[in-house]
This record gives C-alpha cells, sequence and structure tokens, in this order.
C-alpha cells in the first residue's frame, strides 16, 4: 500500500497546486521514485489512497505502470490519517502480508534493494510489523529526536524519556501483518497505534537500511537532497 493522501503542509507553497508526493526531486515526482522502487521489487498489485487534490494523483497514475495493477481506496470525503488509510483500505489488501510505503519516501538502495532485503528478514511467526529505519546520524534532513531503539535481537522500542535522542529513525517503509488492523478507533488515526501494540506484544521489529534516506519535508529539502545526490 501506498499512502498518498497527506496535506503535505510543511511543503508549502509547492503543494498550493499538487499533492506532496507530486512534488519533483532528482527529476521527477517522489511517487514516482516509490512506484518505480516496487515495480523493480516484483510487486504487482498496489492500493494508493488519495484525499488532497486527488485527481492529479489518480490521472498521474493512470497507464503509467502497465506492469501494476493499481487500486485506489478513496478518502476524498475525509482524511484518515495513516492508521485509518490502512482500516478503509483492508478490503483491498487480502490477508497476506502487506507492504506500506509512504508515497513521498526518497531512498537510495545500497549494496541490497531495500524492499527485497526488508521481504527477506520478514518472519510471521515472530513478527507483527517490520520497520525499515536508518541510524538517526545517516537520516538526511531530518530534525527531532529519532523515533525508536532497536535491541540486539532486531525488536523496537520507542524513546523511553522527553528529551532522549532515539538512535534509529523510521524511514516511510515497513511491511505488516494485516491480522493487527482489528479493533480500531472510527475515523482518523495514526499508524502509531498498530507500533505501540507490538512492541508492547514483543512482535515489532526493525531492519537498518543499508542505503541513503533523505527526510523531503520541506521546500528547503529538495536542494539540499540533490546536492547531496551530485556529490555522490
Amino acid at each position: 500500500m501506498v499512502m498518498a493522501a497527506g496535506l503535505g503542509k510543511r511543503m508549502r507553497p509547492l503543494t498550493a497546486t499538487r499533492p506532496k508526493p507530486m512534488v519533483e526531486v532528482a527529476g521527477k515526482p517522489l511517487i514516482d521514485h516509490v512506484f518505480d522502487r516496487l515495480a523493480a521489487a516484483g510487486v504487482e498489485r498496489v492500493v494508493v489512497n488519495v484525499h488532497y487534490l486527488p485527481d492529479m494523483i489518480e490521472a498521474h497514475l493512470h497507464g503509467r505502470y502497465p506492469q501494476l495493477e493499481i487500486i485506489v481506496s478513496d478518502e476524498r470525503d475525509q482524511l484518515l490519517e495513516t492508521g485509518g488509510g490502512l482500516v478503509k483500505a483492508r478490503p483491498h489488501l487480502g490477508d497476506d502480508p502487506i507492504l506500506v510505503v509512504n508515497g513521498d519516501s526518497f531512498w537510495i538502495d545500497g549494496p541490497v534493494d531495500a524492499l527485497k532485503l526488508l521481504a527477506s528478514r520478514w518472519d510471521p511467526a515472530q513478527m507483527d510489523m517490520l520497520l525499515l529505519m536508518v541510524p538517526f546520524a545517516r537520516a538526511n534532513n531530518l530534525g527531532g529526536q529519532g523515533d525508536f531503539r532497536l535491541g540486539a535481537d532486531g525488536r523496537i522500542t520507542a524513546r523511553r524519556r522527553p528529551g532522549t535522542v532515539a538512535p534509529f529513525a523510521y524511514i516511510g517503509v515497513q511491511i505488516m501483518d494485516p491480522k493487527v488492523i482489528a479493533d480500531v478507533p472510527d475515523g482518523p488515526f495514526s499508524t502509531n497505534l498498530f507500533w505501540s501494540r507490538g512492541i508492547a506484544a514483543g512482535r515489532a521489529y526493525g531492519q537498518v537500511h543499508q542505503g541513503l534516506w533523505f527526510e523531503v519535508g520541506t521546500p528547503q529539502s529538495i536542494p539540499r537532497t540533490e546536492a547531496i545526490l551530485a556529490d555522490g
């Protein structure tokens, strides 16, 4: 599932006329970088949710990836956030593990394709979710204090105290068992609910990305990202 429904407020004024996944970085829209990665990894079926300027995303994707079956989960009436978006799309997602990717995620693969690496590490006997992350020190353009701690066994825990820095940042790519999409509140809510449950049960794991990742959240982050790529 590709999450493409957000308002992209921090990316204004660029998002005054386009949804954030349609903002161009390194020569093409962010959502094309995501779909190119999905196609290269062998994904065949994608559900994409839409809310803000949805016609633009639908028109852009129409016929662009003939090798992919693309299903739109329509949130025009109400923006449901990441957790609510999964609930809305649940009828389209089936019962096998789901690869969930933010529509504005931007990464460069390392020695191994990141999506294939994540899939190879997925173990349904132990995991309800497996999050792709980078060391906070390598999270290009990212402010804040990081997201998670990662144990030697691969399990994740959240930052324990306000004001402390977590050593790893989530980069908007995860595999999730759809059985966790249950006992949910009505309306909008964050995927954090599923993560918190997974952490409490000891079934939330992380995988360290071996390549580059860029937080492309503001107009200023775009030239910084492109400059790093040019230097590389």
